[in-house]
């Protein structure tokens, strides 16, 4: 098969295109003939072998998380899915042993891994996954928008319906409308939810994007104070929840724009993993902090029906052909995009 493999870490020019054996599906496994798949931070990280994702090599290790495809073959012991379904794959592999799993919380799994990180991914014709990570898509669904879905809609449907449990008459405070999370978030808030929903931006471009995606209030954090603007735009009474995906640069402003009883959910760092955490002004604010890297099958699930009946969409950039990935990964590094990159193989 065709495949975009590494076999050390490094920069874009560590990205070759050839061919590699067509993986093997186990007894519990499906092999998949991938239609796209969707770039994320990950992918950058895991190339470069930056924040704990060094890979040591046995061979061509293959990028790539969020996958659409077709199945075209199943393990003897498969009967969830058929060959011929069209799918979109969870990248969360999990080991459906430990108790966590069996009882329900398999985000909790202590073995999990990552497809395109810890396992060989969909930068590829092919890739081989468990059975219980594939999720049928409707045809009402592209494969690129399916691709666009996992890993940015999965943390923010954990941390905003389940975890925060964000109201429709309270107001979310989302960074960087433009990324990936951020046109979730977004979506998520506003089409399901119906709360309001506040943003930051670099540009009025962007801001007018996420104005359109649904945000209520765009602030744009290179000339405006995120926290003074939160502080008018609310009446000073403040955020009932933060979504941040972005870290150490935007927390200051967050934590202060959090409303009594607010809650502050974490699913990404890449501005920096360090805050100055105030525990005072926790106790007395009645403040929750918690962190969420992905979500369960289930959050996926209900996130495709969202995404099946037009509620919730991918907002798509640009899309590239798998040879082209090193191109792909230079767009996302260059940041001066709105939504998502993604790898289109045909």
């Amino acid at each position: 098969m065709k495949a975009v493999y590494i076999t050390e870490h490094g920069g874009t020019e560590v990205l070759t295109y050839g061919d590699l054996p067509d993986p093997e599906p186990g007894p519990n496994d499906v092999k998949v003939r991938v239609r796209a798949c969707a770039l994320n931070r990950l992918d950058v990280y895991t190339r470069q072998g930056a924040r704990g994702t060094r890979i040591r090599f046995k061979g061509p290790h293959v990028l790539g998380g969020d996958v659409s495809a077709d199945v075209v073959e199943v393990g003897s012991e498969v009967s969830r899915v058929s060959v011929g379904e069209r799918v979109v794959v969870n990248p969360r592999i999990t080991c459906n042993q430990c108790r966590e799993c069996l009882s329900g919380e398999e985000e909790l799994c202590v073995r999990a891994g990552m497809l395109g990180s810890s396992i060989s991914g969909g930068y590829a014709e092919y890739v081989s996954v468990p059975a219980v990570n594939v999720e049928p898509i409707p045809d009402s669904l592209s494969y690129v928008q399916a691709a666009s879905l996992p890993t940015v809609f999965l943390p923010c449907w954990t941390i905003l319906v389940r975890r925060a449990q964000l109201k429709a008459w309270e107001t979310l405070l989302i960074p960087s409308a433009s990324s990936g999370v951020g046109t979730a978030g977004i979506q998520v808030a506003k089409n399901v939810i119906g709360a309001n929903v506040i943003t930051t931006t670099s540009s009025e471009e962007k801001a007018q994007k996420a104005r359109e995606l649904g945000a209520d209030e765009v602030i744009n954090y290179t000339t405006e104070d995120i926290s003074e603007r939160v502080k008018e735009i609310t009446g000073g009474h403040g955020v009932n929840v933060v979504l941040d995906h972005v870290g150490e640069d935007f927390y200051p402003a967050a934590i202060r724009s959090l409303a009594m009883g607010g809650r502050y959910g974490i699913c990404g760092v890449t501005s920096g993993y360090r805050a100055d955490l105030q525990m005072g002004l926790m106790f007395l604010r009645y403040h929750t902090i918690f962190g969420v890297f992905m979500g369960r099958k289930e959050d996926l699930r209900q996130i495709v029906e969202f995404a099946g009946r037009g509620v919730i969409n991918g907002v798509i950039h640009e899309t590239f052909p798998l040879e082209d990935a090193a191109k792909a990964h230079e767009a996302m590094e260059a940041t001066n995009f709105f939504g998502k990159l993604v790898l289109t193989v045909d």
